[in-house]
């Protein structure tokens, strides 16, 4: 059965930081590419980061040099490090799931497992 799980999520002050996990039962795990995505009020949901199944990796714009996506193999887990967080990474995000061998291209639409996501509030 295919369950992505979220946790890690919680209030932070700005400039602080917070560690995301997906524990993914998945398999094989390492045949999918995994993504992060957050979505808040208002707005359309984006992909933050990305991880392939070679281990390469792609970030949104604004997160770059701020959060890490990793993956550990043995585990079947997804980790997202976010640090020197803002105010507008605030929003509800979601792991991802898909059974491509590149992550390149991939859009939300193009996930067809997901999480049920875990809330990141970032105050100023």
């Amino acid at each position: 059965q295919v369950q992505l799980v979220e946790s890690g999520g919680g209030s932070v002050q700005a400039g602080g930081s917070l560690r995301l996990s997906c524990a993914a039962s998945i398999y094989p795990f390492t045949a999918y590419c995994m993504g992060w995505f957050r979505q808040a009020p208002g707005k359309e949901r984006e992909g933050v980061a990305y991880i392939a199944t070679d281990g390469s990796t792609r970030y949104l714009d604004s997160v770059k040099g701020r959060f890490t996506i990793s993956k550990d193999n043995a585990k079947n887990i997804l980790y997202l490090q976010m640090n020197s967080l803002k105010p507008e990474d605030t929003a509800m995000y979601y792991c991802a799931a898909a059974r491509h061998i590149y992550c390149h291209g991939l859009v939300y639409s193009d996930f067809p497992y997901w999480g049920q996501g875990t809330q990141v509030t970032v105050s100023s």
